[in-house]
């Protein structure tokens, strides 16, 4: 059922992209933006996409929504940077998406289309997709990164992770899956991986940024762990393009009327 409904979903214009700030852990400043995926259908309602992914990812489906995030985060990306407010979108991609023959030239694509400046994307890969095939997840990354994409693995930690291919792969950053932030500070094994998650990224001159981030003590934690970024109910869920803007503004997340600089 859900598949059939997402099928017809798609060109119904029933998908929409939701933004998550992404904020510098010391100066608090909306530096990036996670897109993020969402569905109200008619029929269904919200469905949430720990839902629909997974039936998207069994189908192929996903092949589809994911090109069409990634033209839609592009395109609003292209928006912001012609209002002269550039922010780079990070953007999720599936195993599947990712083994496409063309997906280097639909990436290329999106950004010629769109007008966007290739820095303002970053490409979010799961370490089980850069390890399934690693001479051809090689080949397709310095493609990637010679258009002058940025690279992420996201989740890391949750897969099978290899110092081999971190110091291989043109990757920029990484980001600590939220299993990892819930138990902070209080919990010794949540609190050792994450130090030696940022050690480690430090060591191969790699961006660190934590999801999930929903507590100012986490945050604290983060930070004086060496942690770059950070992510998470604390500063803002995912919001509209609209209320993202009042974000940035310095506004609350319900984008009230604020003062610059609020």
């Amino acid at each position: 059922k859900i598949d059939h409904a997402m099928r017809q979903a798609l060109p119904a214009g029933h998908f929409r992209l939701a933004y998550q700030p992404q904020v510098d852990i010391r100066t608090q400043a909306v530096v990036a933006a996670e897109a993020l995926l969402r569905w109200r259908d008619p029929d269904l309602g919200d469905v949430s996409p720990a839902q629909f992914i997974p039936v998207a990812e069994e189908s192929g489906f996903i092949v589809a929504l994911g090109d069409w995030v990634l033209t839609e985060a592009v395109r609003q990306a292209a928006v912001w940077q012609s209002q002269g407010q550039p922010l780079q979108v990070s953007v999720n991609v599936s195993a599947l998406q990712f083994q496409q023959a063309t997906f280097v030239e639909r990436v290329a694509g999106a950004l010629e289309s769109a007008g966007l400046a290739p820095e303002l994307l970053e490409l979010e890969l799961t370490e089980t997709i850069l390890i399934q095939d690693a001479e051809e997840a090689l080949t397709r990354l310095r493609l990637l990164e010679r258009l002058g994409v940025r690279l992420a693995i996201d989740d890391f930690g949750t897969g099978y992770s290899s110092l081999g291919y971190l110091k291989r792969f043109p990757i920029g950053k990484l980001k600590i899956d939220r299993s990892f932030i819930s138990g902070l500070p209080a919990d010794e094994s949540d609190a050792g991986i994450v130090r030696a998650v940022v050690s480690m990224a430090r060591a191969l001159h790699l961006k660190v940024i934590a999801e999930g981030v929903e507590t100012d003590l986490q945050r604290q934690f983060l930070a004086a762990a060496g942690c770059d970024q950070y992510q998470g109910y604390l500063f803002a869920p995912a919001v509209d393009p609209e209320r993202f803007a009042a974000l940035r503004a310095g506004c609350s997340p319900d984008a009230q009327p604020c003062s610059a600089g609020v």
